[in-house]
């Protein structure tokens, strides 16, 4: 049985402080990446709620935990990515967390703890979203164990209500 859910638009001061916490663990001013339009509406579930930008599910948030969204195209342009094998997709498309012999390659800078996009390598496709855990400089040397807790991946209950909020925009 779906969630029920609230949708509702967020005051502006309401918006103003979640793109400032949402800036600050991304390491991007979001507010400058969406050229001043802050008018931000909330879709609130028992479990999560997903923050949208001109209708654009952009944002979600678990107890305190917040993260982008893998619909978030202007900010996947702009984020960290580590690009995984082919081998690795069915797994991570299943909530794994990414572990170090699956990945392929690094890019953009990011520092541990850092929110990244985990992207196939054959498409260059956002499938997770998730916390590194080490920076840029440590990572090249390993070899063993998880790199990135995955918190968002395709099939997940974000990603299947976010299905469902674009299905009903087109």
């Amino acid at each position: 049985m779906p969630e029920k859910s609230k949708r509702s638009f967020l005051k502006a001061k309401e918006s103003k402080t979640l793109l400032t916490e949402a800036s600050k663990k991304l390491k991007t001013d979001l507010e400058l990446l969406f050229k001043g339009k802050t008018a931000v509406e909330a879709l609130k579930t028992e479990s999560l709620e997903i923050f949208l930008v001109d209708g654009k599910p952009v944002l979600a948030r678990t107890g305190d935990n917040i993260y982008p969204t893998l619909k978030f195209d202007e900010y996947f342009l702009l984020a960290p990515k580590v690009v995984v094998d082919m081998g690795a997709v069915p797994y991570v498309c299943k909530g794994a967390n990414v572990m170090a012999p699956g990945i392929r390659r690094y890019e953009g800078q990011f520092a541990k703890d850092s929110i990244v996009f985990v992207v196939d390598e054959r498409h260059n496709k956002p499938i997770a979203v998730g916390q590194i855990m080490y920076d840029a400089e440590e990572v090249k040397n390993i070899r063993q164990g998880m790199v990135v807790k995955t918190v968002h991946y395709v099939g997940d209950g974000t990603w299947n209500l976010l299905k469902e909020l674009t299905s009903k925009v087109h």
